[in-house]
């Protein structure tokens, strides 16, 4: 099922969302004035939580002799105020930069750490990368402090990388969020980073993935032995507010499901999805992160055959 996903070409709606984040996301929105948080997640493990939301959060894992990083902040200023930080705990080099998915806000910060990490993502996410960095070049779209570097190292369905005597498995969560979705499990520190496939309390927004596996992969993040979430953005989760996240998905998109089956349109299913349970969630209109918007993107792909 994912080889046969990840060979399909990208759609418009994929196109119009990397010209949507090379000329709006560089606008970045304060949640508040007091920086980014360092939140210790174990005896050598952090959880960086961006300070607003045009930027990810970030994952590491300080090692004897370097430091992994899951996604590095949308841009170079990002990647600054997140090295900064990793600086008050570490000197070591950064060895290994894993991306969780190509948006640019997870990983328009990898050149501010040099060309010595390996860069790890799924082979989707690299091919992207690769695309959006020749886009910059050719003037077809501007670069607001955009530091890409594709992959240097792709996986597939499983990748283990030890940090001295500690395990860091990057797993392979495609199609969902994007085309080429992965996330990382720290199993000493009971820690799980999700990238994009989770945020706290939050509506996602959607690209050309599969909600339907989608679903599935939470299902599987669930049945870790972790205690920590790291989601791709707001505060660090808990089991409880991931299987919220993911009832969410499974009660829309069982939603839209029915009206499909019914036979309504795209605009009826957009107005009358209901989610009164999860009314607290935060939606945002501008990446087309609604409740409508999911429920419409969802719609698409049940259109598809996804």
């Amino acid at each position: 099922m994912k080889a046969a996903y990840a060979s399909r070409k990208p759609t418009v709606r994929c196109f119009a969302l990397i010209s949507f984040f090379l000329t709006a996301i560089c606008v970045v929105s304060a949640l508040g004035a007091a920086g980014p948080a360092v939140q210790p997640l174990g005896p050598h493990l952090y959880a960086y939580i961006s300070d607003n939301d045009g930027s990810a959060n970030s994952t590491f894992l300080v090692g004897s002799s370097g430091i992994l990083l899951v996604d590095s902040g949308l841009n170079r200023t990002e990647g600054e105020k997140l090295l900064r930080e990793i600086r008050k705990i570490s000197p070591l080099p950064i060895a290994y930069i894993i991306n969780t998915h190509y948006h640019p806000d997870h990983q328009g910060g990898n050149g501010v750490f040099g060309s010595e990490p390996m860069i790890i993502s799924s082979p989707f996410t690299r091919e992207k990368t690769i695309q959006l960095a020749a886009r910059m070049t050719q003037g077809q779209a501007s670069n607001p402090g955009f530091e890409f570097r594709p992959a240097t190292m792709t996986m597939a369905q499983k990748l283990t990388i030890y940090v001295d005597d500690e395990p860091v498995e990057i797993i392979a969560a495609w199609p969902a969020h994007t085309m080429g979705d992965i996330y990382v499990y720290f199993p000493k520190e009971r820690t799980a980073a999700t990238g994009d496939l989770y945020l706290t309390d939050a509506v996602p927004a959607m690209d050309e993935g599969s909600a339907a596996h989608w679903i599935e992969d939470l299902d599987g993040i669930l049945a870790l032995p972790a205690d920590h979430f790291v989601p791709g953005h707001f505060g660090v989760g808990t089991k409880q507010s991931i299987q919220r996240f993911r009832d969410y998905m499974a009660d829309l998109y069982a939603q839209v499901q029915q009206m499909a089956k019914a036979g309504a349109s795209e605009e009826e299913i957009r107005k009358n999805v209901k989610e009164p349970n999860f009314s607290d969630f935060k939606q945002y209109p501008k990446y087309e992160a609604t409740f409508g918007d999911n429920a419409v993107a969802m719609f698409k792909q049940i259109r598809a055959g996804h």
